[in-house]
């Protein structure tokens, strides 16, 4: 049975309370506890259970995909993104995700529907698409630029049926304030998500250091967000470089629609291997439903390495 609207709002007050509470704001939790639940995203609803399914990131192959070449040049490359997409259906996977950074410099419907066709082809879902905005700066042409290239790729996506796009928060500008550029922040994730819901795609906000590096401030922008089920969060197992990491991913989960997985967390900014299986319990616990996204950035060859990751989180999706 679904959770009714209700229930879902009284576990949002109690996940505030606890987390307010636990740094100390008890007048800031007893104020949000008494708001319309309805005045900020809330987290998905869910039939209760978990389902995972394995995808990997382009991202993986970051020392070998070549950026923002003309079609016939990336294509020529030693590897390529449709050279990665191959790789995918060779590792018997879900889905792939295909980040924006390795997309020509002038994107056609032409290239995009060929990718689309390789993809259902070869039996893979496109899980996702990921672009490097920053939403913090202030009003001016850099901010239109981020503005316009998550209008684009909402586009794209949806021309490619990708359901979700990774966002970025974004970096406090030399000299300002977190909170103003926060503000900002929010106000371009609520701007965005007008077209992308007129567009079928979701965006999802990364814990991605800047102002997302610590889960109180990744709440407080959820906090701003107006409701949408269009918004959500991207999981990011290996972007907190908190003291308990695990603790804070828990904290974010029950918002996660789409989730990364990486092999190494940064337990107060030493990298240590990541505790993989711990990961996905907290995914599953949470009664996340969807892409699991390995996004492997360590030293190894990807080609070697990346099959043995693959493996141990198929056997622990599955177990």
């Amino acid at each position: 049975m679904l959770p009714t609207v209700s229930m879902a709002a009284s576990t949002r007050r109690e996940f505030l309370r606890q987390n307010l509470l636990g740094i100390g704001v008890i007048a800031a939790s007893q104020m949000l506890m008494a708001r319309s639940p309805l005045i900020s995203a809330e987290p998905p609803l869910r039939n209760g259970k978990s389902h995972l399914k394995l995808s990997l990131a382009a991202y993986s192959f970051h020392r070998l995909l070549r950026r923002r070449d003309t079609p016939e040049q990336l294509s020529a490359a030693p590897f390529s993104l449709e050279k990665f997409i191959d790789f995918c259906a060779e590792q018997d996977l879900d889905g792939t995700e295909l980040t924006a950074y390795y997309f020509p410099q002038q994107i056609t419907n032409e290239y995009l529907m060929s990718l689309k066709e390789r993809t259902f082809r070869l039996g893979l879902d496109i899980s996702g698409t990921a672009i490097g905005n920053d939403f913090c700066l202030p009003e001016g042409e850099e901010r239109q630029k981020s503005l316009t290239m998550c209008r684009d790729w909402i586009d794209y996506s949806a021309a490619l049926g990708a359901p979700v796009i990774r966002i970025f928060a974004g970096q406090i500008p030399k000299g300002d304030r977190e909170e103003a550029a926060r503000e900002r922040c929010i106000d371009g994730i609520n701007t965005s998500l007008v077209y992308a819901a007129e567009k079928g795609v979701c965006l999802a906000l990364e814990n991605h250091g800047g102002i997302t590096s610590t889960v109180e401030q990744m709440q407080k922008i959820i906090q701003g967000v107006k409701p949408s089920p269009w918004f959500g969060v991207n999981f990011d197992g290996g972007n907190f470089q908190t003291a308990d990491p695990y603790s804070d991913l828990e904290k974010i989960a029950p918002y996660a629609i789409n989730a990364q997985i990486k092999v190494e967390i940064s337990r107060s900014g030493k990298k240590e291997p990541a505790d993989l299986a711990r990961v996905v319990r907290i995914l599953k616990d949470a009664h996340y439903r969807g892409f699991v996204v390995l996004e492997y950035e360590s030293a190894e060859d990807p080609f070697v390495a990346i099959p043995q990751h693959l493996r141990t989180l198929r056997q622990l999706i599955s177990g």
